[in-house]
């Protein structure tokens, strides 16, 4: 009974953020860090989601169209468009989303199970559905974003660019 109570009393912080109309929510500690968009250079032959890579204070880190990625139809980036950075399997990634809206705290017993899809979502990218008053916020679960696959050739992709960028310096 104890354990039942503290599970439910046990609170998430998260960075919540917009993307095509619906509200998302990333777990605080998996973010490094928010900025707006700066240039990206784009890489061949990369999966069509990866819109290329970016120097973040001297660190060369992809850049992901979370849109592209879900399979909605990318839009241009807007003043309010934002880059989070963030940590998947000890990499950092630069996720694209069209807003950050807020970080909030939200009790674990107002989360439950995701259903089969969501948003058009498979649910293998989200952890829960948060319920917050009469909002619903998709809990994404950062380190199924990328396949281990998709992080090995893109972790490749990086280290090639940062090979050339250091022949050409």
């Amino acid at each position: 009974m104890e354990e039942t109570a503290r599970k439910v009393d046990e609170e998430r912080q998260l960075v919540v953020f917009s993307l095509y109309g619906e509200e998302f929510g990333l777990e605080i500690t998996k973010v490094r860090e928010i900025v707006k968009p700066r240039e990206i250079t784009k890489l061949p032959n990369v999966v069509d989601f990866v819109e290329g890579v970016t120097n973040l204070r001297g660190e060369v880190i992809p850049i992901i169209d979370l849109k592209k990625r879900f399979g909605v139809q990318a839009t241009e980036m807007t003043d309010d468009s934002r880059i989070i950075n963030v940590d998947i399997s000890n990499n950092q990634v630069g996720l694209v989303v069209d807003d950050v809206t807020e970080v909030l705290r939200i009790a674990q017993g107002d989360i439950d199970p995701p259903p089969r899809t969501i948003a058009g979502l498979k649910a293998e990218y989200i952890q829960g559905i948060g319920k917050i008053e009469e909002r619903l916020l998709i809990l994404l679960d950062v380190d199924k974003i990328l396949s281990s696959e998709e992080q090995i050739e893109l972790q490749a992709e990086v280290l090639s660019e940062e090979l050339a960028g250091t022949a050409n310096a």
